[in-house]
């Protein structure tokens, strides 16, 4: 009988990194790359994903909204509370700037 909430380990495929291994990275080598840098997981794969999609021309896209400096803090505020950013409401404009490029 199969245990409720057991999970089978993943078996990483030996000479790969984790990310190597992950079929839902598309370009693992610029995820590891950005990773290294201190990108959030979610925030390197969201950009390797779209570095590798032909279609998404990344390095087209930005620029169209102001730079976080330009905004309020009340609006810096909301928008780390659409994404969920712990601590928020103890922070100052510029930790939460740093919070919100973080993620």
């Amino acid at each position: 009988m199969a245990q409720s909430g057991h999970r089978t380990p993943h078996r990483q495929t030996p000479g790969k990194t984790a990310s190597q291994n992950n079929p839902a990275l598309k370009d693992a080598d610029l995820y590891d790359t950005l990773r290294s840098k201190g990108m959030s997981k979610e925030k390197a794969a969201r950009i390797s994903n779209a570095h590798a999609n032909p279609h998404l021309h990344p390095s087209e896209k930005g620029g169209k909204a102001p730079r976080y400096e330009e905004w309020t803090k009340h609006a810096l505020y909301r928008h780390a509370q659409e994404i969920g950013i712990d601590g928020r409401s103890g922070m100052t404009k510029p930790q939460l700037i740093k919070a919100l490029r973080r993620h």
